[in-house]
């Protein structure tokens, strides 16, 4: 069982001393890594890696909210960060340290002035999962088994000034370039504002269920407005397992292929069809089931993708746009990968990298289906991305390229490759119902 949370730090002036604390203990790290290097030259940043991770996570766990929820978008992004880094923020899907229940009936109270108690016939004040925003409780009422999310107090109230004290410890840890830091910020701050809005969360799930209802091996949960608000979400219990518990269980290939496409399906006829997406595919927003049906349980982060960025967004996955450099680098203008400013030189260079990433990134849509388990294929995009930060044109450019849009859409498709490879599905991948424009 692990150890609840009786009270979370509120207030800038709180939340930034503890993050102080943690920049002095990752500071220190710093100075006894160095020391023991003087002593023995060939020490290596395990160790170092280790104790940063473990100061930084406990330092996130226990301030919840944004701050938590960076942490869990870096571990999505495994090739971005140290091992150490992203097994420790992995945590933070779905089980990072839970409030006490004291803390719990406070929030009901402020919601519907009265215990979780006096609404169900039973509540269990045990957190079953808990991750970045709220944790997620049992109750039962009538019969009917419900799982009720409550957001941690608080939360909704710090994302601007969070983001901003942990922006230092992003740009650290993953070697980013500011500017880009900076041109995506105002675009994480509202999708996080989004997030805490429990309301239209259970508004976009309904209809998202609906849409997708007809897409074979999917469970969508009811939702319960009556037991409901801004701060409180509660729907009904989905039975199944997270990824790394359901991979314990051996399931046969047939049944992770079977995973692998409802998953696959999902995301592709949110994006072609309904143009919005769940943005947020990490392993603890879904269920797995033996029988190879998939639950999907959080519609906190949805991203609306805009008609022209879609367009030329997907246009760059057809062969004969990448033949016709007058019509490719129209798109790469209207994207923003390039600019104005940049002369023949700067656009043969970054033409030449966005042409390599847009073939190795969408390969998987060039052939009728493709092996998510070939970590060989993940090697590459790591040794892409790996050299790509390292060249100073791009570390040091002095501007941001590509379309704010772009941050969620590319983050999307990363997780959801990622849960494909961990699951080791092979999926039908090229037929796609968009057509491609003009």
């Amino acid at each position: 069982m692990k150890k609840s949370q009786n009270s979370i730090p509120v207030g800038k002036v709180n939340r930034a001393s503890r993050f102080v604390r943690t920049g002095i203990q990752v500071g220190g790290n710093y100075v006894k890594h160095y020391a023991k290097r003087l002593v023995d030259p060939s020490t290596t940043r395990d160790e170092l890696h280790n104790d940063n991770a473990e100061d930084i996570y406990n330092s996130l766990s226990e301030l919840k909210g944004s701050a938590l929820k960076v942490a869990q978008m870096m571990s999505m992004d495994k090739n971005m960060l140290p091992r150490a880094y992203a097994e420790k923020f992995q945590l933070s899907q779905y089980s990072a340290p839970p409030l006490s229940g004291p803390l719990v009936v406070k929030t009901f109270r402020e919601a519907f002035g009265k215990a979780p108690q006096a609404m169900f016939d039973r509540f269990n004040m045990e957190a079953m999962n808990a991750a970045s925003i709220g944790q997620v409780h049992e109750a039962w009422k009538d019969g009917t088994r419900f799982a009720v999310k409550i957001q941690y107090p608080g939360v909704a109230n710090s994302i601007s000034s969070d983001l901003k004290m942990v922006r230092p410890f992003a740009i650290r840890l993953l070697n980013l370039n500011e500017k880009e830091v900076d041109k995506y910020m105002a675009e994480v701050e509202e999708k996080l504002i989004e997030e805490t809005d429990y309301e239209l969360e259970l508004r976009r799930g309904q209809e998202i269920a609906q849409a997708c209802g007809h897409l074979h091996d999917l469970d969508f949960p009811t939702y319960y407005p009556e037991f409901s608000s801004r701060r409180i979400l509660t729907m009904d219990w989905m039975e199944g397992l997270h990824l790394d518990d359901f991979l314990k269980t051996h399931p046969s290939q047939e049944t992770r292929n079977r995973l692998g496409q409802a998953l696959w399906d999902f995301y592709e006829y949110q994006i072609h069809t309904l143009q919005q997406v769940h943005a947020d595919p990490h392993p603890g927003n879904f269920l797995m089931r033996a029988n190879g049906t998939l639950g999907v349980i959080d519609f906190g982060c949805v991203k609306v993708l805009p008609p022209q960025f879609y367009r030329n967004y997907f246009a760059l996955l057809y062969k004969n746009t990448l033949g016709d450099q007058e019509r490719l680098d129209r798109i790469l203008y209207e994207l923003e990968f390039f600019t104005p400013q940049d002369t023949e030189k700067e656009k043969d260079f970054f033409r030449d990298i966005f042409l390599t990433m847009i073939e190795l990134l969408g390969r998987p849509f060039s052939q009728p289906t493709f092996d998510f388990s070939n970590d060989a294929y993940f090697e590459e995009i790591y040794a892409l991305s790996e050299k790509l930060s390292a060249m100073p044109e791009i570390r040091e450019s002095k501007v941001a390229r590509g379309v704010k849009d772009t941050l969620y859409v590319n983050r999307t498709y990363f997780g959801l490759y990622s849960i494909l490879n961990l699951l080791g599905a092979t999926v039908h991948t090229e037929a796609t119902p968009m057509k491609e424009s003009a």
